[in-house]
């Protein structure tokens, strides 16, 4: 029988690293905190990255949305009812100009009574950056009048089109990004601070606890959520501020979402409090808030985000679905699903299709969270799939 061959490195030793899995592993990462790894492998999911970037800029846009939409979100322009978007052009008869639109001409079709609009290619008219434009409040704290984008000098700026009442769709579109993306955070921070609770508590006692708990959340889920959705918000009364009406709707949409989320703590929680490590914090006295929170919770985290991360989307499609039905919120309150109820009739889609639009970031954003909760799924349980 022969030997198999036996060979020796004669290279240096390295003390500076490690040899993991065949490849070479630095001392840094070796001694890395698990928020550190977690951050690491998700950077390795790109469709992730690009996500959350996209996320990012999305909510910390909507801390200047007045600073950011070109017109006021009620401004109206009744010369340019249902004007159609205008395009944005770089050059002019082969000379380069910069950023411009050409105005457009209103003509009426006596015919069809169909308003038409004609871009006069003969005036470019360059749009300007960090301007002043119409005045505002920002955050209703105090006045101001800088843009990042205003329209040209005696014309207009249309890259959306407009509505029935001649508003900036564009501007609408950004104003409204500011509540239908809020609601879905204020949602779930309610849904999960009641299902991890109410959950956590069912699941570590058992006995009554649980079966009260079991019988909440079986009504709760037997229950038909879309008319249920309906009928609560058909019930808030018409005389509520806006400001109300946006809390109402969140605390409802809250309340209906977080059993499916106790109940799937409840069942970790049952598979995880036989465990070693969690007896052994009842004999050093841990109590149970602390065992629940500190030990339990932790090991099935990647749940908890991958929950997160549909959770939100999902309260986001329910309030553009009651806004588009009329029983969510309502003018003077702006959100996607409030612009998207312009566009209910075949008239609209037929003739105004960019009264459309609004649905663009919901689907955008609906789908940046899946990315994201795929990726930190992976990235928190790369084992699990």
């Amino acid at each position: 029988m022969s030997q198999i061959p036996h060979f020796i490195s004669t290279e240096p030793f390295d003390a500076e690293a490690t040899v993991a899995s065949g490849s070479v592993v630095s001392e840094g990462y070796a001694r890395a905190s698990q928020a550190r790894l977690i951050w690491w492998r998700f950077l390795r999911h790109r469709l992730a990255v690009v996500s959350l970037i996209f996320l990012a800029v999305s909510y910390i846009s909507i801390l200047f949305v007045e600073f950011l939409a070109p017109y006021e979100l009620n401004s109206r322009h009744t010369d340019y009812i249902f004007a159609p978007p205008q395009g944005v052009h770089l050059f002019h008869e082969g000379s380069f100009v910069g950023p411009f639109v050409y105005p457009l001409d209103y003509s009426l079709d006596m015919e069809t009574l169909r308003r038409t609009y004609e871009p006069d290619r003969s005036r470019p008219m360059p749009i300007r950056f960090f301007c002043e434009g119409e005045p505002y409040r920002f955050w209703g704290l105090f006045d101001a009048n800088t843009h990042l984008v205003c329209p040209p000098e005696g014309g207009t700026l249309f890259l959306l089109g407009t509505d029935r009442l001649g508003r900036d769709m564009l501007s609408r579109i950004t104003y409204g990004a500011r509540i239908s993306l809020t609601i879905g955070l204020v949602g779930v921070t309610l849904s999960f601070i009641l299902g991890i609770t109410i959950g956590g508590l069912a699941g570590y006692f058992g006995g009554w606890v649980d079966a009260t708990v079991q019988r909440i959340t079986e009504i709760l889920r037997s229950l038909p959520e879309l008319p249920l959705w309906l009928a609560l918000s058909a019930a808030l009364p018409l005389t509520w501020s806006p400001l109300l009406v946006y809390f109402g709707i969140t605390l409802i949409l809250a309340l209906l979402d977080w059993p499916g989320l106790a109940r799937a703590v409840r069942s970790k929680l049952f598979a995880l409090r036989e465990e070693d490590f969690v007896v052994a914090a009842e004999m050093l006295g841990a109590s149970p808030r602390r065992i629940i929170f500190r030990h339990l919770l932790p090991n099935f985290m990647s749940h908890l985000i991958a929950s997160a991360s549909l959770s939100i989307p999902t309260m986001i499609l329910a309030e553009t679905a009651l806004s588009f039905l009329g029983l969510g919120l309502r003018p003077p309150i702006t959100s996607w699903g409030v612009l998207l109820s312009e566009a209910q009739n075949i008239e609209a889609v037929a003739l105004y299709p960019w009264l459309l639009l609004p649905m663009l970031p919901v689907v955008l954003t609906v789908l940046a969270f899946s990315f994201v909760g795929d990726g930190l799924r992976d990235a928190v349980d790369p084992y699990q799939h």
